[in-house]
This record gives C-alpha cells, sequence and structure tokens, in this order.
C-alpha cells in the first residue's frame, strides 16, 4: 500500500493468512570477504538467505527491509552493483524493498535484511513436528557452498566446476517453490533450511521435537565431507512419514530417520560433525 519514503512501510493484512517475518545479519570478515567477493553477487546473498528462512517455514515472500553500514573506503560504483544484485533477487521472487536505513561504519560493512511473508492460516511447518520413524530428506545436494568457499580462499577458479561450485557458495537458490510444496503435504511433520549445515541444523530438529535421529554419514546427497563439516547449503532439511514419502512434488534425498532415543547417530563412522558453530 505504501512503500518506500515514509516513515513505515504499510502492507495488506488478508484473512484466512499468518504473517512471517525473518531477519539475517551479514557481517564482513564473519559472513563475507569484502575483497574476495562480487558486490552484486553479495547483494543477492543477502536477500537469498532470508527468503531461503521464507521457504523453511513453507511462506510466501511479500516485502523485504535492508538496513546497511557502510565503510568509506567501498570502491567506487560498488554500491550500485550491489543494489542491482538485491534487485535481481528481488525481482526474481516477487519480493518488494519496502525500505531499510543507512548508516556510516568506522572500518566494516554490515548488512541486515528484514523479509516478511505469508503462508495459510495455520499451515507453517516448523521444527517442532518430527515423529520417530519419519524419514528426514535434503531437497539438492550439501557441501557445494563449502567447497565454493574453499576454492575462493585458495587462490579462486581454475576450471568450470570450480566456477559452478564458486557461484553456489555467492548466489545460493533459496527453495521458496519447494518450501510451499512440501508444506502443503499433510504427511511432512518438519522442516527448516541448512545454512550452518546438516550435522549442526539435525541437532535444531531434534532439540524442538525431542526426538533422536540416525543420519548418513555418507550419501549420494553429499559432495564429499563439506556435506556435514560445512554449511550454508540453503537447501530445505525436513522429516517425511515413509508413506508419503515416495509422492513427495520435489526432488530430494533420504539421507536419515528420526528415532525415539533422543540421540544424534552417524551410521557408518564413529565421528560426531557438527557442522558451523557460530560461538
Amino acid at each position: 500500500i505504501k512503500g518506500i519514503g515514509d516513515d513505515c512501510a504499510i502492507l495488506p493484512q488478508r484473512s484466512g493468512l499468518s504473517t512471517l517475518m525473518s531477519t539475517d545479519m551479514l557481517v564482513e570478515d564473519i559472513h563475507f570477504i569484502l575483497s574476495k567477493t562480487d558486490p552484486f553477487r553479495l547483494g543477492w546473498k543477502s536477500l537469498a538467505v532470508n527468503l531461503s528462512d521464507m521457504a523453511a517455514m513453507g511462506g510466501k515472500p511479500v516485502a523485504s527491509l535492508l538496513s546497511l553500514a557502510l565503510p568509506s573506503n567501498l570502491p567506487a560504483g560498488w554500491l550500485e552493483r550491489f543494489m542491482e544484485g538485491y534487485r535481481d533477487i528481488s525481482a526474481r521472487y516477487d519480493t518488494v524493498l519496502a525500505g531499510g536505513d543507512t548508516s556510516s561504519s568506522k572500518d566494516r560493512l554490515f548488512i541486515s535484511v528484514t523479509v516478511v511473508g505469508e503462508c495459510p492460516e495455520g499451515g507453517a511447518l516448523t521444527r517442532a513436528g518430527a515423529r520417530p520413524g519419519d524419514l528426514v530428506c535434503v531437497t539438492g545436494i550439501l557441501g557445494e557452498s563449502a567447497a565454493g568457499l574453499d576454492i575462493i580462499l585458495g587462490g579462486g577458479a581454475r576450471n568450470e566446476e570450480d566456477l559452478r561450485l564458486v557461484r553456489r557458495h555467492f548466489m545460493p537458490e533459496p527453495r521458496v517453490r519447494e518450501g510451499q510444496l512440501l508444506a502443503s503435504v499433510p504427511g511432512v511433520h518438519s522442516m527448516m533450511d541448512l545454512s550452518d549445515g546438516v550435522a549442526s541444523d539435525i541437532r535444531r530438529i531434534m532439540e524442538e521435537s525431542s526426538v533422536g535421529a540416525e543420519m548418513d554419514s555418507r550419501n549420494p546427497a553429499y559432495f564429499g565431507e563439506h556435506a556435514l563439516d560445512g554449511g550454508e547449503d540453503y537447501e530445505l532439511l525436513f522429516t517425511v512419514d515413509p508413506s508419503a514419502q515416495k509422492s513427495l512434488p520435489v526432488e530430494h534425498f533420504v539421507i536419515g530417520k528420526i528415532t525415539d532415543s533422543g540421540r544424534l547417530v552417524w551410521r557408518d563412522s564413529d565421528r560426531d560433525f557438527c557442522g558451523f558453530r557460530h560461538f
């Protein structure tokens, strides 16, 4: 109803829908290395990580807010390229930029994005619904983003495969359509997006659902050990009743099952994989 230019944006509220909100912060030298990051791709990723949260609950993104704290040493044209990337993914997922804020920063770039979306009332999937006997599934290959980061830190891409993995790291594709389809399946009981890696994030489903899990340490969905030691996959991790798994409307891999043990077990390995930890 009202976008950028006033003190608040105004969004319509419709009956039968619930509002979803999510926010993420990207900090220079923690989430990205400015000298190794193309501004267009960083603009894309800044919104993509929030859209992935929206996808994780089966939501439809509607609008975003973008706040930036900018250091004075940014190259000429940097901000314009950043906004081009942000606008590109906004248009792709029909998510209007409704406002935000800017500030100066002494030495680092800070990016904060909030996304507002919607889903049918009572229809959001959460991390708390997993049941013993559920299969644990993911919507795509895990570990390619972490492999891409290794290539970036190691000096850059040397061939087409390296370029693909680097792009996978810089420009993740949020699984918005897949999230909405999965949320419509009665047998899908819980879901979240994979930002910190499956080894870390399966623990969040276990904790919220008060269950255990047996997980594959080797699987066709894994791009080597990057899958279990890395993060930033931005695929969907979900649990589903076995009777509903074969008729799921999205491509997926089965990588484990939910148990009632309260413990996490890695099949065919004596290691305890942990994924990425923030602190």
